[in-house]
């Protein structure tokens, strides 16, 4: 991995945080936008979570990219970075919900991600074509990168790891309590607005 999408990927984890702030500080939410920008954000949260149901723990590494299986089931039937489209609509859910400095603010943080997501899925994307070669290149030929299809690529035999929501949960917890604290204090700023 290149030292600038290393770096990436490790941080990748902490990059909202600006973003965050300044929607908590430039605050214009009305009950449309929270309504709507939740619903978007709970979305991207039921992606992430359909996600790691499959893949497990190691979607939480931050050093090197890894990967057991070239997981093909459930969400990653239907595009190939299910965990990233969920970061985005939760960001993007989050921007609605705050409505700050609305709508450059959204635009702004929306091209970081595609950005940053773009960096580090082509450091995984070169690590999967190194590892499981063919498999891999017909898969991502079949399957969009971010958008969902409806057809469901059809596994062409590769094992996989089970669908395990607990595991899932498990692996899920620190993002789910950072959902629930931000909304919460996105809801406690509507309320005291």
């Amino acid at each position: 991995m290149n030292k600038k999408a290393s770096k990436i990927f490790e941080y990748r984890s902490y990059t909202p945080i600006p973003f965050l702030v300044l929607m908590f500080i430039f605050f214009k939410g009305t009950p449309e936008s929270m309504v709507i920008g939740f619903f978007m954000a709970l979305l991207g949260e039921l992606f992430r979570f359909w996600g790691v149901s499959y893949a497990g723990s190691e979607t939480r590494t931050t050093g090197e990219v890894g990967a057991t299986y070239l997981v093909v089931s459930g969400a990653f039937a239907h595009l190939r970075n299910p965990l990233y489209l969920g970061n985005m609509l939760m960001y993007l859910g989050i921007g609605i919900m705050s409505m700050a400095l609305f709508p450059y603010l959204q635009i702004v943080a929306f091209l970081w991600f595609v950005f940053q997501y773009h960096v580090i899925v082509k450091e995984e994307e070169s690590f999967l074509v190194e590892k499981y070669g063919k498999q891999y290149e017909t898969y991502r030929a079949s399957v969009p990168k971010f958008f969902p299809s409806i057809k469901k690529y059809p596994n062409p035999g590769l094992e996989q790891p089970p669908f395990d929501w607990k595991s899932g949960l498990e692996s899920e917890t620190r993002t789910l309590q950072a959902f629930v604290f931000i909304i919460v204090l996105i809801i406690i700023r509507y309320i005291f607005s």
